[in-house]
């Protein structure tokens, strides 16, 4: 009886103040930014920053040696800038000494202290220890050594030349850690983050909110000298269903959602990717390149002859209109991935031919097909999931206008990861999101040594000629001549087509009218530092 009673107090306690907060907040709503994250999120720890669920509020809370703009351009950060030997194999960086750790009681006198080159060979250590398991840990694979030369200089060396390196570093796994803090709270860091970031950990409710509040301490200002961030806090919910995140959104009790789901396309856009008019006066849509390619790929290992085939894998990159799946299918978001597989965003890309639609084509390599084999009747299962089982049945339908029997299989999500990943399906649908940008991140899909379940090369492909140009790539420190590397490299994976490109992803976000500052870049990183709401 005394134990139900301390519930119903606990909760009528707890209701009353989320109503008083609500009250008292609501002529300072213009200062909070409001999203919901669906897929929910596992830890605030950087180190364990692999999805967009775990990246975006990390990227407020901390910083590291470079950043990206929205051009995907490398600027300074806690590094004011850096120097790079002549073998490309050594990077010297200067730090900034105005940046501080947010308040901790477990910095002296429960105030905070600033950042050093120490505190960055401390988180690199972590990064790399086995024992924490970061699933960044690869990044240090190509690192020979990194030490503090001085309280402000902080250097690393490479076991050779390795041009994206920069880049990766831009990376929020790479981002600085109190040493004392992480010691002190050990794997639950990721529940008590300390950062340098421009918001700083509030509260928590697991499933409920993530509370972030401005950090006066902030370094950065905007160009009139302003400190950043404008915001005054950020507010994190977790529905976890898509349909009801939009409908928050439309009813105004979050400011931004991001991506186009099944559940609400036809909602809130035309079938030409334009707002609706019953939401244009009160919503703003932005869209732009997404390093993000997404595709059917072949296991190249299968005994199935149809897999094996490469006039069969182009009769299927043929078969289709991937336009008119756009168009009718994505509401116009995307482009046709008729360029090969590294994406448009990327300076790498170039226009080149890839796989358009041609019917004709397609029937062609049919019949070559059916000669060579003696098979009058190919198949092939296409394995995906429940969010993208519209455009694997579209494919399907035009394949069977060829010849081609498809047969679809519909897998969890977690499934189909984990079958993929140990070569158990002869054709699938995945995607590949950059996780820097440089287009080597694409081609290391189809290098020989990174073979799945130990790398990304899914497909198993394997070229020679290939894997020459990669290597040759990873050393080459002149950016035109390894953009053309990586240009042959991709006319190679069109000529023999382990995967079928379907479309080159946008990002695309909408937003409240009383949103400014969001901004849009190709990896869909939430930058909150400059974002103003009014009233």
């Amino acid at each position: 009886m005394v134990a139900n009673l301390r519930y119903k107090f606990l909760f009528y306690f707890i209701f009353i103040v989320l109503l008083a907060c609500k009250d008292n907040n609501s002529d300072q709503d213009h200062l909070v930014f409001r999203y919901n994250e669906h897929s929910n999120i596992s830890s605030l720890d950087p180190i364990f920053a692999k999805n967009l669920s775990n990246i975006w509020p990390c990227n407020q809370l901390f910083n590291g040696l470079v950043q990206l703009d929205d051009n995907l351009n490398i600027q300074p950060d806690i590094a004011t800038h850096w120097e790079i030997s002549e073998d490309a194999t050594t990077y010297t960086f200067h730090l900034r000494k105005d940046v501080y750790f947010h308040k901790s009681d477990l910095f002296k006198n429960n105030k905070t202290r600033s950042v050093n080159a120490k505190d960055f060979e401390f988180s690199l250590n972590r990064l790399c220890d086995i024992k924490w398991a970061s699933p960044g840990s690869w990044l240090a694979q190509n690192v020979m050594s990194y030490y503090a030369e001085s309280d402000y200089v902080l250097k690393i060396q490479l076991k050779q030349p390795f041009p994206a390196f920069i880049g990766t570093l831009s990376m929020k796994y790479c981002s600085v850690v109190p040493k004392e803090v992480v010691n002190h709270y050990g794997n639950d860091f990721g529940r008590n983050p300390i950062g340098t970031g421009p918001f700083k950990f509030k509260r928590w409710l697991e499933n409920t909110k993530l509370v972030l509040r401005k950090n006066e301490l902030y370094y950065e200002k905007d160009e009139n000298g302003k400190q950043l961030p404008y915001l005054e806090a950020v507010a994190i919910t977790f529905l976890p269903d898509k349909q009801s995140e939009f409908l928050e959104f439309a009813q105004g009790n979050i400011d931004f959602i991001s991506g186009l789901d099944p559940s609400y396309k036809d909602e809130i856009l035309t079938s030409t990717g334009k707002l609706r008019k019953k939401y244009s006066g009160e919503k703003n849509i932005i869209s732009g390149a997404y390093l993000n390619t997404e595709y059917l790929g072949f296991y190249m290992d299968s005994e199935t002859s149809e897999i094996q085939s490469e006039l069969l894998r182009k009769a299927v990159n043929y078969g289709f209109d991937r336009q008119k799946m756009i168009t009718f299918l994505r509401n116009g978001i995307g482009t046709p991935a008729e360029n090969g597989f590294i994406p448009k965003g990327l300076p790498s890309f170039n226009g080149q031919k890839g796989f358009t639609y041609d019917l004709n084509k397609a029937k062609h390599y049919i019949e070559e097909y059916k000669k060579q084999t003696g098979n009058s009747s190919p198949k092939i299962t296409i394995s995906t999931n429940s969010a993208y089982v519209d455009l694997c049945e579209y494919i399907q339908r035009e394949l069977e206008k060829i010849g081609m029997e498809v047969r679809i299989d519909l897998l969890t999500p977690s499934t189909l990861k984990q079958e993929k990943a140990n070569g158990k399906l002869d054709c699938f649908r995945a995607s590949w999101i950059a996780d820097y940008p440089d287009a080597e991140n694409y081609l290391s899909l189809f290098y020989s040594k990174n073979f799945a379940p130990n790398g990304p090369n899914y497909m198993h492909f394997k070229d020679e000629l290939f894997d020459q140009w990669y290597e040759q790539a990873l050393l080459e420190t002149q950016v035109e001549n390894r953009q053309a590397l990586y240009q042959k490299m991709d006319s190679l994976i069109i000529a023999q087509a382990p995967v079928i490109p379907l479309y080159y992803d946008q990002v695309i976000r909408f937003s409240g009218k009383n949103i400014d500052g969001l901004g849009i870049n190709p990896i869909n990183l939430l930058q909150l530092k400059k974002v103003k709401k009014s009233k």
